[in-house]
């Protein structure tokens, strides 16, 4: 899921701006991205209010917000969409699906976003079963609680630990996939392999098949206690892409008794020599090492900070 251009779907839905005047596309295949322009002159709740007004509106099924104010790059406070999203929920009983800050990098870049206190919206939409956010300054979700949430994705430069530990502590029983960007300490990233802890039983999130801990700087300690740690023996797929893995970690994986289960790896933007890279592709599952960095230990950076 790129940050170069805006989402085409998300969970079983595909995306499509929408306007005033517009009709309310087919709520069974699709969703809208709400978002305003530089210089549209309206604001982004009253955008919201004229398609909750529609005939037909309660069916919607999914929502993408998107820029939600055209000083979005300059800090702006995302509280107004925040309340009105959340007092929306009345008109969108059937919400299922919502992605939140579908802005990409032309309209602000990912490290600029100010995100909030999202834990208003998600109490409002309990049965949520996929969510998205971008950005990670300023973000909160509160104590979740989501028994249907099955797809999580927090996309960040510099991941505060204090999200990570929300969902390490979150009730997410359905959770099939789940996907960190953690980001670097640039861009305000204050987490650790330690914060992962509760995550490397299994027990946390029984149905988990996708597991992205991604974008990190410390992506080699990662893989380290994922090599060994039982989740990984449940997993699917396994993403440490986008971060500054290097030989330490991929040796880790290549030690796994687990890994060698896995239906795909995804190691793509990093650190590690050609010849690792060859080992990793040895292996039985499909691994995606693609993006290969020249390695200067100086020079690590992972693929999204800024």
């Amino acid at each position: 899921m790129a940050i170069y251009e805006h989402l085409t779907g998300f969970g079983d839905l595909r995306v499509q701006p929408w306007n005033p005047g517009d009709p309310l596309p087919d709520p069974a295949t699709t969703m809208v991205r709400l978002s305003v322009d530089w210089d549209e002159g309206g604001s982004w709740t009253d955008k919201l209010s004229a398609f909750l007004a529609l005939p037909g509106v309660e069916a919607t099924r999914g929502l993408v917000v998107g820029m939600w104010d055209e000083e979005v790059s300059s800090g702006s406070s995302p509280d107004a969409m925040i309340q009105a999203l959340t007092a929306a929920h009345g008109a969108l009983p059937n919400l299922r699906v919502l992605f939140i800050n579908d802005i990409t990098s032309e309209e602000s870049e990912l490290s600029w976003i100010t995100n909030g206190d999202l834990s208003p919206v998600l109490a409002a939409y309990p049965r949520l079963t996929h969510l998205g956010v971008r950005g990670g300054n300023e973000l909160s979700l509160g104590p979740l609680h989501l028994p249907e949430l099955r797809h999580l994705i927090i996309q960040t430069g510099g991941l505060d630990a204090s999200v990570v530990r929300q969902v390490m502590t979150a009730d997410l029983p359905a959770l099939e996939h789940l996907e960190l960007f953690l980001g670097t300490d640039n861009y305000g990233a204050t987490s650790s392999v330690d914060d992962l802890t509760p995550l490397l039983d299994g027990t946390l999130f029984p149905r988990l098949k996708y597991l992205g801990l991604k974008n990190s700087d410390y992506q080699d300690q990662i893989a380290q206690v994922l090599a060994s740690a039982p989740v990984t023996a449940t997993l699917e797929e396994l993403d440490l892409s986008l971060g500054v893995l290097t030989d330490e970690g991929a040796q880790a994986l290549l030690g796994s008794e687990h890994v060698g289960n896995l239906k795909k790896l995804h190691v793509a933007h990093h650190f590690m020599s050609g010849e690792m890279v060859a080992r990793l592709e040895a292996l039985p599952p499909e691994v995606d090492a693609s993006d290969r960095q020249d390695d200067d230990e100086e020079w690590r950076f992972v693929a999204l900070g800024e």
